[in-house]
C-alpha cells in the first residue's frame, strides 16, 4: 500500500455537480424498474439540526440539515436477500458489470445463498452504489446524504454533537481500526443519542452523493485485501487526531467509484418526512 503520508497528501477533496469518472446513469429501464419489497426495518426520526464540516468548499461553517428517518441498522444479508428474490437482475449472477464490479456479492455462495461466514444479521457488503440504490428505491427510501450521516455520526449516546468530546473522538478511533466486524450480527454496541446503531466500527456506508468528493488516482491500484482502502489507517499519521476519523470518512468517499464493491461496505437507507 502506497505510504499514509502519501495518501495523505494526494488527497483532493472537491465539491463538484457532476463527476463524469463515476459513470452514473441517469435513466434508463435496466438502471430504474426495480420492484418493490417489504421492509420491517425501524426507522428513527432525525430532527433538523446543523453541524460543522470537516473537507470541502464550506469546511468550518455549519451546514442546515433537514428532519429525516433514518434507518437504525445497516441492511442485513437477510434483507438484502428479500430484495434479490424479488429482483433477480441484481443477483450475482445476472448484474450488469457497469453496475457492479466482479467482487459484488463475491463472498455469496450463490445467487440466493447468504455468506456461510456471516450472520444472516451481519451488514450486507460487496454493494455497489447502484446496488444499494435499487434497494432504498425498492423500499421506498434513499440512500442518505453525506451532510446527513456526518449529523448524526456526530451523537454519541447521550448528546447530539460529541465532536468536541476527547473520549468519543477515541472511541470512533478505536472503532475504525476493527477488523471483520461486518461478520457479525448488527446492534454489536448500545445506540447512540437518536436510536441508531453501527455507525462505526461495523462497515463503511454509502451514501446519495459520495461523488462529492474526489481524490487523486485509483486506490484500486494497491494490491492489499479491498477493505484497506483509504479506511481506518488510512490517515494514522495525521497530526490533528481530532479529526481523523473524519478524514478517514472523507477519504473512503473520494477512494470509490459507484460500480465498486468492496468487504466491508455496506449501506443504511434514508427517507423524507412527508409533509
Amino acid at each position: 500500500m502506497r505510504s499514509l503520508v502519501t495518501v495523505i497528501l494526494s488527497v483532493l477533496l472537491l465539491s463538484c455537480n457532476k463527476v463524469t469518472d463515476t459513470l452514473i446513469p441517469q435513466s434508463g429501464n435496466w438502471v430504474d424498474t426495480v420492484y418493490p419489497i417489504v421492509s420491517e426495518k425501524k426507522m428513527q426520526l432525525i430532527d433538523a439540526g446543523s453541524y460543522k464540516t470537516f473537507f470541502g468548499k464550506d469546511s468550518g461553517s455549519f451546514v442546515q440539515v433537514k428532519s429525516f428517518y433514518l434507518d437504525e441498522t445497516p441492511v442485513t444479508n437477510k434483507e438484502y436477500l428479500s430484495f434479490l428474490k424479488k429482483n433477480p437482475q441484481w443477483t450475482r449472477s445476472q448484474v450488469l458489470r457497469l453496475l457492479a464490479d466482479t467482487g459484488y456479492l463475491h463472498n455469496w455462495q450463490g445467487d440466493y445463498e447468504m455468506p456461510a461466514n456471516a450472520a444472516p444479521d451481519a451488514p450486507v457488503t460487496n454493494i455497489s452504489w447502484y446496488a444499494a440504490r435499487a434497494y432504498a428505491k425498492s423500499v421506498g427510501k434513499r440512500l442518505p446524504t453525506i451532510d446527513e450521516w456526518e449529523f448524526v455520526g456526530a451523537a454519541d449516546q447521550v448528546s447530539k454533537n460529541a465532536s468536541d468530546k476527547p473520549e468519543f473522538v477515541d472511541y470512533i478511533v478505536k472503532s475504525l481500526l476493527k477488523r471483520m466486524m461486518y461478520l457479525k450480527p448488527v446492534k454489536q454496541e448500545a445506540a447512540n443519542f437518536y436510536g441508531i446503531y453501527d455507525m462505526y466500527g461495523m462497515v463503511w456506508e454509502w451514501t446519495e452523493d459520495f461523488s462529492a468528493v474526489m481524490i487523486t488516482g485509483d486506490s484500486r491500484d494497491d494490491k492489499n485485501a479491498n477493505e484497506g482502502l483509504f479506511c481506518a489507517g488510512s490517515a494514522a499519521t495525521t497530526q490533528d487526531l481530532k479529526n481523523y476519523a473524519a478524514f478517514a470518512r472523507f477519504a473512503m468517499r473520494g477512494s470509490v467509484r459507484a460500480n465498486y464493491c468492496i468487504n466491508n461496505l455496506g449501506f443504511r437507507c434514508a427517507k423524507n418526512i412527508v409533509e
